[in-house]
């Protein structure tokens, strides 16, 4: 059961960022065609839902497969190589590739679970995790760290430029800080 969830996780590393570029592709793709409708042409194919999920869970699942496979591991790298290197799609996959790869994979970047004071005077913290403790790059000043601040009941949230008094660092499991923010603080933590 284990090595099955390995390779449906690595499916979906592989998988989603390639979904999501391919989906902006369609859309992009789809606007023009909806355009030329316009002049009489139409093209709108009808599939049914329920088998769009089960072809792409089985999919996912056949990519985490074979991209665990040491045969096959080369031309992944090489497909990903591609689209790292292709104007305008490589913002979209790159983008994509990152953020599914900071909450699952080997390249977790949501480790570094903090406690954030958002209001000194009133003792107002929020639970988030540091993404980048070196700002220098950006020319941010020292001193300063990225923490990003998921929402409750999503995975979207801010990111936000804290200075590193008012980050506490704690010794969770940042798995389990994770459910507690995303669950909006009603699970147990372990």
């Amino acid at each position: 059961m284990k090595k099955s969830l390995r390779y449906f996780i690595q499916g979906l590393i592989i998988t989603v960022p390639v979904a999501i570029t391919a989906f902006v592709v369609y859309k992009l793709v789809k606007g023009v065609g909806s355009f030329i409708g316009n002049f009489g042409v139409i093209v709108s194919p009808m599939i049914d839902p329920v088998i769009v999920l089960g072809i792409a869970a089985a999919l996912i699942f056949l990519m985490g497969l074979l991209g665990s496979s040491i045969i096959l591991r080369p031309l992944f790298l090489l497909f990903d190589n591609a689209l790292e290197n292709t104007p305008l799609i490589k913002t979209v996959y790159s983008s994509m590739k990152d953020l599914l790869s900071a909450f699952v994979g080997s390249k977790k970047r949501f480790d570094k679970p903090v406690l954030v004071t958002i209001n000194k005077e009133n003792n107002i913290q929020q639970l988030g995790f540091v993404t980048q403790e070196d700002l220098s790059e950006l020319k941010i000043n020292a001193g300063t760290v990225a923490v990003y601040m998921p929402y409750s009941y999503s995975f979207s949230g801010n990111l936000l430029i804290v200075p590193i008094d008012h980050v506490t660092y704690l010794d969770v499991a940042s798995t389990e800080v994770m459910k507690f923010i995303v669950s909006g603080g009603v699970t147990d933590i372990d």
